[in-house]
């Protein structure tokens, strides 16, 4: 598994020019499961997700979390975090979970994420448009 967290001011996901999500303050968290990937590693995200330290404190250090701000999170499901370019210039994305295996990690983790912070999806397999203003930039890659 791995995400890629960025601290946001704002996003906003579409879908054939739909509005499905947006966000104020918070996180975008772009999600992927690979192969060999289990549910028991689903807390370990929750957990650090939920609790990572990136928001600024009134000293102007990185010392709150999503929770702290009371921000929110968009979860997008983004399969191309697996890819491999090791070789050549196209990604190989051979270590990539099945979609139906995929989608059920992914709906696992916010569920689990929606009891801690208030969470918003994208749509796992759309072809997604996500405007989002980051903030400061901070961006965060967990790995498990």
């Amino acid at each position: 598994m791995k995400a890629v967290v960025q601290r946001v001011k704002s996003a906003h996901l579409s879908v054939d020019g739909k509005t499905i999500s947006q966000i104020q303050k918070g996180l975008v968290v772009y999600f992927c499961v690979e192969k060999g990937d289990t549910e028991d590693m689903l807390n370990f995200f929750v957990n650090k997700i939920s609790n990572l330290r990136i928001f600024e404190d009134e000293n102007g250090k990185m010392n709150l979390s999503v929770k702290d701000v009371k921000g929110e999170i968009l979860l997008i499901s983004q399969f191309t975090l697996a890819g491999d370019v090791q070789h050549g210039f196209r990604p190989s994305f051979t270590t990539a979970e099945e979609p139906k295996r995929a989608n059920e990690l992914y709906l696992k983790l916010a569920g689990l994420l929606k009891t801690t912070v208030p969470t918003k999806l994208g749509v796992f397999g759309a072809d997604m448009k996500i405007i989002q203003e980051n903030d400061g930039p901070v961006t965060i890659i967990i790995s498990k």
